[in-house]
């Protein structure tokens, strides 16, 4: 039984390992235009965090074993969150039912970002702590919405627009839609679609499409866009892409209308892409900061169905009109 589990365990590294001898053997697929053919659907699903644990330190790498403890650590407690919930259990006396998902919705679960054979202990790679270089050491809230909030006497559920966009079925939660695209708890599928003159990136999460144009200038004008306006361009075999002009509702971590995000993908396998950004603000952080995610293909029988959320849908009429009734019953008291 102890050689079994031992065995169970160890298989992450086996596979991984494997995928590296594997990838030095396949051919680059190409597309008519002679660039690399990254079509398909891609997952970066992981429970490797941006920021990297203090425990940690400058340490950017987990050894095989540490990786397969990290792993085992996660998929126990994503067992323990997907135990059956006692029916007979009594309601919720203050309204609040603490855990909107259980770990039966985590797409994630137990993945570790692994890239040529290594697994990352963050997704932050630059600087070498996996730290957010924020002028002053912390988020201060350069965005639009922060700001608002922040003003004497604004609540959070006030008015929609205070509301985050993932509740408004405006953008993905996190930062799934991008850029950067980075891992949530589930929908983490993207579908990549190419031709010679734009690079399409669909996202799962609230059905977003990044359209790239490929050799092309950025917007004349400074129109601010969902995703921000991006443009593309081959570096021999990677797709870099720049993005500026950002949806002033639109922040990552605090970031001010000054952000701009280059981000490169590089296929180094049959079935992974290296998808690496870096992050550059003056008026947020003190330098530019960088990171890598795995992208994994999906099998070709696997499809992504329509995520069916829109602005204005009935669940944000029901957290503003709970609002007010909270308002109202505090008056009566």
């Amino acid at each position: 039984m102890g050689r079994r589990i031992a065995l169970s365990l160890a298989f992450p590294m086996i596979l991984a390992l494997a995928g590296v001898v594997s990838a030095q053997d396949w051919v680059m697929p190409r597309t008519t235009d002679g660039n690399p053919d990254m079509q398909g659907i891609w997952s970066n699903a992981s429970q490797t965090p941006l920021v990297r644990p203090a425990e940690f330190g400058e340490k950017g790498f987990l050894t095989p074993e540490e990786a397969t403890a990290q792993m085992q650590q996660w998929r126990d407690r994503y067992n323990r969150l997907g135990q059956d919930i006692d029916p007979d259990r009594p309601p919720p006396t203050d309204g609040n039912a603490n855990f909107g998902y259980n770990s039966f919705w985590w797409d994630p679960r137990d993945a570790a970002i692994e890239i040529n054979g290594r697994f990352r202990t963050s997704i932050i790679i630059d600087p070498a702590d996996g730290q957010i270089p924020y002028i002053g050491g912390a988020n201060t809230g350069n965005d639009l919405r922060s700001r608002w909030r922040a003003r004497e006497g604004v609540e959070p559920f006030d008015s929609y627009e205070l509301r985050s966009l993932a509740e408004r079925c405006l953008l993905t939660f996190g930062s799934g839609s991008g850029p950067p695209m980075l891992p949530i708890l589930y929908n983490n599928n993207y579908q990549i679609v190419q031709t010679g003159d734009y690079v399409v990136i669909l996202v799962e999460m609230v059905h977003d499409a990044r359209i790239v144009p490929i050799e092309q200038e950025h917007s004349a004008t400074d129109f601010e866009k969902w995703m921000g306006d991006s443009v593309g361009y081959w570096d021999g075999d990677t797709l870099v892409v720049r993005t500026r002009n950002f949806h002033p509702q639109q922040a990552f971590r605090g970031s001010s209308d000054q952000m701009v995000i280059t981000e490169r993908f590089d296929m180094i396998a049959s079935d992974k892409i290296k998808y690496a950004f870096t992050i550059e603000d003056p008026l947020t952080y003190t330098r530019p900061w960088s990171g890598e995610v795995a992208m994994n293909r999906k099998p070709p029988e696997e499809v992504m169905y329509e995520y069916a959320c829109h602005e204005g849908n009935y669940a944000l009429n029901g957290i503003l009109a709970g609002a007010r009734r909270l308002e109202a019953d505090a008056t009566q008291n």
